[in-house]
């Protein structure tokens, strides 16, 4: 296990989310499904309590801990994509997968939590500054999934 790993609180799904993010994402797997030893509040012994995985190289820990703690906004994976295809392929994996869709780039998959999809053309005309990066956060902000031929030529002046 890796010294800072993310735990991400799942109410009863984290095997099949981590499995989902494994077979969905490069350099991202399913390392160990550990089972409780006895009964605890969320489930019974026997029952998935922890999933250790990666996704994109970043070590995770899905707990299944139960409903009490249900995800929010307050953290996202921000996943940044190079052209329209991988930004496509990504957004419509975690929509298409159950998930939903919101403003800026941003999704949530089936499980709750929030997803950034932000092609690094957006990223780079944000950090441009200036004219460039007011016509680039004004595209986005018309936007769900990033239009990267829109953020192009709100770069440009378009």
């Amino acid at each position: 296990m890796a010294k800072n790993t993310i735990c991400l609180w799942f109410d009863k799904e984290a095997e099949a989310a981590a499995r989902f993010y494994a077979q969905t994402f490069p350099d991202s797997a399913v390392s160990a499904v550990h089972r409780a030893p006895t009964d605890f509040p969320g489930g019974k012994a026997g029952d998935v309590l922890t999933v250790e995985f990666t996704v994109l190289g970043l070590a995770c820990l899905g707990l299944n801990g139960g409903p009490i703690f249900p995800p929010s906004e307050a953290f996202s994976f921000q996943i940044a994509t190079e052209d329209q295809a991988e930004t496509d392929r990504y957004w419509d994996a975690i929509v298409g997968n159950g998930g939903q869709e919101s403003a800026c780039g941003w999704c949530k998959d089936r499980w709750g939590l929030s997803w950034q999809i932000t092609p690094r053309a957006l990223t780079e005309g944000m950090a441009a500054g200036g004219e460039e990066a007011k016509r680039v956060f004004t595209a986005m902000m018309s936007m769900r999934k990033i239009d990267i031929a829109t953020i192009e030529a709100a770069r440009r002046g378009g």
